[in-house]
């Protein structure tokens, strides 16, 4: 997730962007709704398929948005993205209520570790070889970081790189949602950290960005263990929390940069 949100936050030319502010996650919830409800007995492979097929859909959408604002405030940016997620995420609840699958979906999208069993957590691997496919194109992530006009300039065919780097996220997200849940402000906070004192060279902070962010969640999942021991807290809360204090730290650490 948080390869996820650095590769993501390239793309759009916002630190802000990630999978939890740009609809990507929402959308994918959706996928999943859809696919309980048209493939009832169907199994986690082809629950993932439908999520990815949806959370690609997102991403691309938001992607569509970001090109036709002309406002481009790093904060206004992934408002947008937020707006754009509680209405997907709205519609998925409206439909799960109708369908009586709250308890269904919920169970699907808290980010839990405790629901991690043997024939569910294989999903996970599907992300490695997304993650070394990442790190091969990384200097071309950079590239296209920079604009259209300049990547074409350099020869590069800059909708191939973008098509890349969505289909790269939305399988990332896709195959954590269904094994471990909705794991919120990781593809965020994470890769900001790490660019602070590394910079924005994907291929150079790509294996920090992976090696922090699973440093990060581990101390989060030992923390939530420990907290009302023996009894566990959801990493979707433990990481929220935080997460959210970190979000709120990068926004006045952007805003005090931007006033210097």
């Amino acid at each position: 997730m948080s390869i996820a949100g650095l590769i993501m936050q390239q793309l759009s030319r916002n630190k802000f962007v990630s999978p939890t502010t740009a609809g990507t996650m929402d959308f994918a919830k959706l996928g999943i709704l859809i696919a309980l409800l048209v493939f009832s007995r169907s199994g986690p492979f082809l629950k993932m398929a439908v999520a990815f097929l949806f959370a690609l859909l997102g991403t691309y959408l938001f992607m569509k948005i970001v090109d036709n604002i002309k406002f481009k405030d790093p904060v206004f940016i992934p408002l947008v993205g937020l707006m754009l997620g509680n209405i997907v995420s709205s519609i998925s609840t409206f439909f799960a209520y109708r369908y009586d699958l709250i308890q269904n979906i919920s169970s699907w999208l808290i980010g839990d570790f405790s629901n991690v069993i043997k024939g569910r957590y294989e999903l996970i691997f599907i992300s490695v070889p997304l993650v070394m496919l990442a790190y091969l194109y990384a200097n071309r992530f950079t590239i296209a970081g920079m604009g259209e006009d300049f990547s074409k300039n350099l020869g590069l065919n800059y909708k191939n790189i973008v098509r890349l780097g969505l289909v790269i996220v939305a399988f990332i997200t896709s195959s954590v949602i269904i094994t471990v849940g909705v794991i919120p402000f990781l593809g965020l906070i994470v890769p900001n950290i790490v660019s602070i004192y590394r910079g924005d060279h994907l291929q150079r902070s790509l294996p920090e960005t992976a090696l922090f962010g699973s440093v990060f969640l581990l101390a989060c999942d030992i923390l939530g263990r420990l907290i009302i021991y023996p009894y566990e807290i959801p990493i979707h809360l433990t990481v929220g929390v935080i997460g959210s204090g970190i979000f709120i730290y990068l926004l006045l650490r952007s805003k005090r940069n931007e006033a210097a």
